[in-house]
């Protein structure tokens, strides 16, 4: 399975701003965004230079990318479909996103980032209405219920979850319950729903150069 090996601080330091790569560590103080807020690399603390119009487009989309941890040619594919879709092709490449089932399981509580739930949901730890799926851009639709599978409730990855459900809360689309450690999608996501500031027009112009 193909993924970014970059350092996930580096990430965040190169888009210059905090991109919850690595869970609750980017709410700490050991976050590099508080430490080296500025560019990686020799000359990384120098002023930064003006930005293009071009620039500014690609640095959105790379951002979007690095955010749901998916690789250019996957990206690109789910820009076109989102494009054909009617209404809005940025909020339709969001809804996409966030409605990609290991960001899904990332979203309702299970893991601690994005990265760590495509890892999850590889390995073959959820169901889906019932069903064992392990790919990761599974599409999650209004009335999903999401489980762990229950051979695998008591491996490492989900110790103490009822107590982290509990502290955890779900964007309005899902509901987590900490009961018997579910999520259920209510809905499609929307606008309000996007935790992170992307800016899809930025990204819309990008592909249409």
């Amino acid at each position: 399975m193909a993924k970014n090996l970059d350092p996930k601080c580096k990430q965040c330091r190169r888009e210059g701003e905090k991109l919850m790569l690595k869970g609750d560590r980017c709410d700490s103080a050991k976050c590099a965004m508080v430490k080296k807020n500025y560019p990686p690399g020799a000359h990384g603390g120098n002023r930064r230079p003006r930005q293009s119009d071009y620039s500014i487009q690609l640095r959105e989309k790379q951002k979007a990318k690095k955010i749901y941890n998916i690789l250019e040619k996957q990206f690109r594919i789910t820009f076109e479909k989102a494009k054909k879709q009617k209404g809005d092709a940025g909020e339709n490449l969001l809804k996409m996103l966030e409605t990609r089932l290991d960001n899904t399981v990332f979203r309702l509580g299970f893991s601690k980032s994005r990265s760590h739930a495509r890892q999850l949901v590889s390995h073959g730890h959820f169901t889906v209405g019932g069903k064992k799926i392990n790919i990761p851009s599974y599409q999650v639709k209004a009335g999903d219920v999401i489980k762990i599978k229950k051979i695998n409730k008591k491996i490492k990855a989900f110790e103490n979850l009822k107590e982290k459900f509990k502290k955890h809360e779900a964007p309005g689309w899902l509901n987590a319950s900490a009961e018997d450690l579910s999520g259920k999608v209510l809905h499609q996501p929307s606008k309000k729903d996007f935790d992170m500031k992307i800016n899809t027009q930025m990204i819309v112009e990008f592909y249409s150069r």
